[in-house]
């Protein structure tokens, strides 16, 4: 089955802010998000993609950019299943203040339990978001062969999800997991099980360049809700 590329958007306005952004319009790549997305197209230079696939908000619109007008032709669409969590009330607040949310700590701890006022359950984002995935895989082998890369770009939570879906990890435990603005996590999907074989990474991809020589490797306290700021 095929290989995935998740890409988190680069850092937007709302990292910058504070801002749990959610779905909320508007919201865009800031300078330094801009110049993430503008490094892409070299980090992955050389990984063949057979088509890119983005959730539908600016700002992952923005960061696949570079990428498509670096390579002309490259298919490109739109999935609503892996768009960000619907955050509901709680989209466009302040993350210091939701600190301060008794629902905070469910999100934290037991996000299986936890579903935004007037907006989804972290169940549902996780299940949408892989089947989604699921979907992708069949339709890209199918087109494509069993040994096609694709790239998705998406958002810190739901790229966390589904690292925590291929590492059979509880979603309880995917607060665990750290994914920076524009940083490449990895899937290797078979037909008997995942591989993880990036997460956050923030680096140099060329081991991602398939070789004939090369046999396939198979900071403390709360999550930043949303994903983060990443590095200054």
């Amino acid at each position: 089955m095929p290989t995935l590329i998740l890409v988190r958007h680069g850092r937007s306005t709302a990292n910058t802010a504070g801002l749990l952004a959610g779905r909320m319009p508007g919201v865009t790549l800031d300078e330094r998000g801009a110049a993430q997305a503008a490094a892409l197209p070299a980090r992955l230079e050389g990984v063949p993609l057979a088509e890119v696939v983005t959730s539908p908000l600016r700002r992952c619109r923005e960061t696949v950019q570079p990428l498509l007008a670096a390579r002309p032709g490259l298919p490109v669409h739109t999935e609503e299943g892996i768009t960000e969590c619907d955050y509901g009330d709680w989209t466009g607040r302040k993350l210091d203040e939701l600190s301060g949310e008794p629902l905070m700590e469910v999100v934290q701890a037991h996000p299986t339990a936890a579903a935004f006022p007037g907006g989804e359950s972290m169940r549902t984002m996780q299940h949408r978001a892989a089947e989604a995935v699921r979907e992708w895989n069949l339709r890209i082998e199918k087109e494509h062969g069993a040994d096609a890369v694709y790239l998705m770009c998406s958002h810190g939570d739901i790229i966390k999800s589904l690292a925590a879906d291929a590492l059979g990890l509880h979603l309880d435990q995917f607060q665990r997991l750290q994914v920076e603005p524009c940083s490449v996590t990895v899937v290797r999907y078979t037909r008997t099980r995942p591989f993880l074989l990036r997460l956050g990474d923030t680096g140099d991809l060329a081991s991602l360049i398939p070789r004939p020589d090369r046999v396939p490797e198979g900071s403390g306290g709360d999550a930043t809700v949303g994903g983060g700021a990443g590095a200054p």
